[in-house]
Order: structure tokens, then sequence, then C-alpha cells
């Protein structure tokens, strides 16, 4: 029978197997698949919180319903403020891929001060609605809106914090492939948020106070 041989110049040496293995492994490479992975648990979490919504969210125990509750018009500014955080991080990472560094620590300067006003807003929002007795335990419709927005609030809080610390490291360390692929990862997060909000903005507030 016959079978398939390498044929070899003459003089050339065999290969060795890891010169044969087809397969790379780029650095870096397991930190964005980890990363995904980690966004993906995060996506099943907000789909249970909006999942707990949709079934309580009409449950007011004879209490306010979200028409009584909700200023569209400060949600509104609070989602331009996440928006625009979202913007400047794009610009952010521009300027990274273009090694500029002055620039990407400007840019995410920006990011991290819409960040804050994002979450000055929201805190205000909740406790004038504590002040006004509708607090979480006050009814389900209430518990699921304060445990799916303070849900996602608590992320941009670490995400506000993961920027800082990314800063500083930029500040000293530069844009080396580490902090780049480190920023990379916060981009993903934070845009991830960004989708997050306006999802809590259209099915929460919008269509809350239009049923």
């Amino acid at each position: 029978m016959a079978t398939d041989t390498l044929t070899l110049p003459p003089g050339a040496d065999a290969p060795a197997f890891w010169d044969t293995d087809p397969h790379e492994h780029p650095s870096g490479g397991s930190t964005m698949l980890g990363f995904w992975l980690y966004l993906m648990s995060d996506c099943l979490i907000f789909a249970m919180l909006f999942a707990a919504w949709g079934v309580y969210g009409s449950s007011y125990a004879g209490g306010p319903d979200p028409k009584e509750l909700f200023d569209l018009k400060l949600v509104a500014v609070n989602t331009a403020m996440l928006l625009f955080s979202s913007l400047t991080y794009g610009f952010a990472m521009i300027a990274t891929d273009e090694g500029k560094k002055a620039q990407a620590q400007g840019w995410l300067a920006a990011t991290g001060l819409f960040g804050l006003c994002f979450l000055a807003i929201e805190l205000y929002e909740f406790s004038h609605l504590i002040h006004e007795g509708a607090g979480p335990w006050r009814s389900a419709f209430l518990s699921s809106f304060f445990t799916l927005v303070g849900t996602h609030g608590l992320h941009v809080t670490f995400g506000l914090i993961w920027l800082v610390v990314l800063m500083v490291q930029v500040a000293q360390r530069g844009l080396v492939p580490e902090n780049v692929r480190r920023l990379q990862c916060l981009s993903l997060f934070w845009h991830f948020l960004d989708v997050i909000w306006i999802g809590v903005f259209t099915f929460v507030y919008l269509l809350g106070v239009l049923r």
C-alpha cells in the first residue's frame, strides 16, 4: 500500500514539531477572549433584570406609577451624558491608535467627567424618589426599577474607577501594548453599558410613561 511521505531537499533537516503547528496564539488573545466571556455573563445578568421588570413593572400595589414618578426631560439629559461619554471614549481610542498620549488622556478625562455627571443625576433621581416615599420597598414595580437601574449605575461606578486606574497607568508607562489592550477592554465595557442604558431608557422610562 502506498503511503504519503514528506520529501525533503538534500541536506535539509526535518522540521521540528513546534515549527509545523499551524495554530498561533497572539499576545493578549486570552485576555480579550476572557473579557468577551465576562461581557456575555453580564448580558445574562441584565437579561434577568429586564425579565423581572417585564413581570413586575406594572405591579404598583396601589402606589404611584411611572407617569407620576419619572421626569423624562431629566432622564433624557442623563442619557445624553452617557452617550457623550461613549463618544469621547471613541475619540480616546482613536488618539490611542495614533500614539497620541496627551490627547488620549484628555478624552479619557472628558469621558470620566460625563460619567460622573450621569451618576450624579441618577443619584439625584433616586434620592428624590425616596424622599417622595417611592423607595424600592413601596411596590414590586419600584423594587424592579431600583434593582435594574441601580445595577447599571453600579457598573458605571466600577467603570469610572477602572478608568482612573488606567489613566494613572498610561501616565506612568505610556501607551505600551498592555495599556492599549486594557483600554480596549474598558472600551468594550463602556459601550456595553451605553447599549444597556438605551434599553433601560426605552423599556423602563419611555414605555413606562406611555403605557
